[in-house]
């Protein structure tokens, strides 16, 4: 009872500190932290919620929501009437995730007046139409449809996607079925595009106006700062990527894993001599194309084939790295102590520690840097007898290095042990 009656502020300030899944325990401990928490809307700013089986929500669920101003929910498995009842008790909603909708037509979306950010993925049934684009067009920023399938033309789905003319980030993934145009016909009206995403699995060879929309003259630039490409495995030149020019980052998702026998990622690189981050997934091993790496490299993810002396090529091309995610397909464990040698600069990191030895992973405390380490694989199998029974928490050796890590760096460097993904995001990437 003594220590409830200490002042609010103080105890707000102690929640702060909490992450999302201790402030919802600490709220069902009694009254007076349940409504501390639901009354105080910073603690809350950037909290999203998943909702599914709606017929399990009360009025005093949808209360604690509103209370809290969530501002981006995930509906799974959703029917149009939960739209209505989402946008009666949560209209100021401004991202909203729409996974594995189960009906022809989203039309109930107009009912959210300030929504900026809308994701669509993994729908069993087909969408009709993109007509529920219409209303939204002066109003989204970020529009995602991952796996979705229409029933329209191509052309339509174009023309829709055209008119939302306030776009900045439009991420567009299918399995091949779906007949797309090159995107510079979506370029040229979305002018305040910054990323794209896109599927790449029905192009074999770019075309020479496959980015450049026609109002570009004169060898002009797109604005686009941020590009992603999926199933990637086309022929590309100079002269496809001139429009590219002020390109910042570059994501590779190769269709292949075998690839042929050409890199064509050479032709990028080549072109975009200022890429501030690059991520390659799959394709040709890294000693292909690691002598075109621009030094203007901060941020590198390698999802491939590399060796040692790969890596000595990579710090001479890029000095100034201060971003690595490095997951080589094969093992890492002659690669990570390599690092604080190579790559002074590091100030994050993502690697696996399985096969690494303790003395290495230990060896990190050596960047000086270093402010976050991301374990990207922290399960374990307490039963080495029986791989199917796995534990999806760090394990007791783990969390032991983990320790011994941070004790060592003085606590400097950040540990985690588990993504933290947008909740608007596909799997995809």
């Amino acid at each position: 009872m003594a220590a409830l009656q200490l002042p609010a502020e103080l105890w707000l300030q102690v929640f702060s500190f909490l992450s999302w899944r201790d402030k919802l325990s600490v709220r069902c401990t009694c009254c007076h932290f349940r409504h501390l928490l639901d009354k105080s809307r910073p603690l809350w700013r950037g909290f999203s919620v998943v909702l599914r089986h709606f017929s399990r929500y009360n009025p005093p669920f949808w209360r604690s929501l509103a209370q809290r101003q969530v501002s981006a929910a995930c509906v799974r498995s959703g029917e149009r009437k939960h739209l209505k009842q989402l946008a009666a008790w949560l209209p100021a909603l401004e991202a909203l995730r729409l996974d594995e909708w189960r009906e022809g037509g989203v039309d109930e979306l107009k009912l959210f007046r300030r929504l900026q950010r809308l994701s669509v993925t993994s729908c069993p049934a087909p969408l009709k139409n993109v007509n529920f684009l219409f209303p939204l067009s002066q109003q989204l920023l970020q529009l995602r449809l991952c796996n979705v399938q229409l029933t329209c033309p191509a052309a339509h789905l174009s023309a829709a996607i055209g008119q939302l003319t306030r776009l900045t980030s439009l991420l567009l993934h299918h399995d091949g079925s779906l007949r797309v145009p090159p995107p510079s016909g979506v370029l040229a009206r979305l002018t305040h595009l910054r990323h794209l995403s896109w599927t790449m699995i029905t192009y074999k060879t770019l075309s020479h106006d496959f980015f450049s929309p026609a109002h570009l003259t004169g060898g002009g630039a797109l604005q686009l700062s941020d590009l992603q490409l999926l199933n990637y495995d086309a022929v590309v030149t100079q002269e496809v990527l001139q429009p590219l020019s002020r390109l910042r980052s570059l994501s590779i998702f190769h269709l292949y894993s075998v690839p042929g026998p050409t890199c064509h990622l050479t032709t990028w690189l080549t072109a975009l001599t200022q890429l501030h981050s690059l991520s390659v997934h799959g394709g040709h091993p890294l000693a292909a194309y690691a002598d075109f790496l621009p030094s203007s490299l901060l941020s590198l993810t390698l999802c491939v084939d590399l060796q040692p002396e790969d890596l000595q090529v990579v710090s001479q091309r890029a000095p100034h790295l201060e971003h690595l995610h490095l997951e080589p397909w094969s093992s890492s464990s002659s690669l990570v102590r390599l690092l604080p040698q190579l790559f002074p600069h590091l100030r994050t990191l993502r690697i696996r520690h399985h096969h690494l030895s303790d003395e290495d992973f230990l060896c990190l405390q050596q960047l000086q840097r270093l402010d976050t380490l991301e374990v990207l694989d922290s399960f374990y199998r307490p039963d080495p007898t029986d791989p199917t029974r796995v534990v999806n928490q760090p394990s007791p050796r783990l969390l032991q290095l983990i320790s011994d890590l941070q004790n060592l760096t003085n606590h400097r460097v950040q540990v985690l042990t588990s993504s933290h993904r947008d909740p608007l995001s596909c799997h995809c990437v």
